[in-house]
């Protein structure tokens, strides 16, 4: 299995297709590389697709220090390490979080951003007491099907996880919450805790294109519309029926939006 063996810790990653110009998806908390299976099969047909795990998540070590510039570092020694000159780094909610501060920070290493279901904001201070208790619960006794259910009620689009078509993915990536170890409640921590970038937002100059689904309850279409104007010539597309995790709700709808900004 290929691993990069950082000074700290070995990051998993895995790298599919050819081309003269390189993606690299960064994952959403709680899940691992895996979420954009459907965007690394379609998109690897005409890319170098790389998709990797952040630390204490998937198949990377669980090893901390788990804040935001930290993982931030992690994916910049990524691309250093695998890529010769600049990627299109696409990364959804917690992978947000990291594409925002190296296109801002490590203007070098990115040639276009995609960012999905994100903010540039700290948690708001009202979900703290809410996640705080989920996480404290999960250190204890893990992701047990309450807690899983109420998460699902996060990641995805009520329509979406009432739709009965839906009802073999839906289980699918209930499994895929429930296989998280209790070591999970670090990476959480990193999350809920982060520190707003919106000062940073001005220091972006690729191109960026900024996707939500008008059902996201995580991160709201505000939140996304507030990263667009922040960002110059910055990019907004909502999705229809999609929740927090577009990628897997509505994988036609994102692989044509990604194929569109990459031939633009």
């Amino acid at each position: 299995m290929p691993y990069l063996s950082l000074p700290s810790l070995n990051l998993y990653y895995e790298e599919v297709g050819t081309g003269p110009e390189t993606l690299v998806f960064s994952h959403g908390l709680l899940w691992s590389h895996r979420m954009f299976e459907a965007q690394v099969a379609e998109l690897s047909k005409s890319y170098r697709v790389i998709a990797y795990d952040h630390r204490g998540q998937g198949k990377s070590d669980m090893k901390g220090p788990y804040d935001m510039d930290t993982v931030a570092s992690d994916a910049a020694a990524l691309i250093r390490h695998l890529v010769d000159g600049p990627v299109h780094f696409i990364g959804l909610s917690m992978g947000g979080f990291v594409g925002m501060r190296l296109a801002a920070r490590h203007p070098e290493l990115i040639k276009s951003l995609v960012l999905l279901e994100t903010s540039a904001n700290a948690e708001p201070i009202e979900n703290l007491p809410q996640y705080k208790l989920l996480n404290g619960i999960v250190r204890w006794i893990g992701i047990i099907p309450p807690i899983a259910n109420k998460v699902m009620k996060i990641m995805f689009a009520h329509s979406w996880l009432q739709n009965s078509a839906n009802g073999d993915s839906i289980r699918r990536w209930k499994k895929e919450l429930a296989s998280n170890k209790k070591s999970i409640t670090g990476p959480v921590e990193g999350v809920i805790y982060r520190k707003g970038v919106e000062e940073e937002l001005a220091k972006i100059t690729c191109p960026t294109m900024v996707i939500v689904g008008d059902e996201d309850v995580a991160t709201t279409p505000q939140k996304a519309a507030f990263i667009q104007q922040g960002i110059a010539g910055a990019k907004l597309e909502t999705i229809s029926g999609a929740g927090h995790s577009s990628c897997i709700e509505k994988p036609e709808e994102v692989n044509q939006l990604l194929k569109d900004w990459l031939k633009s």
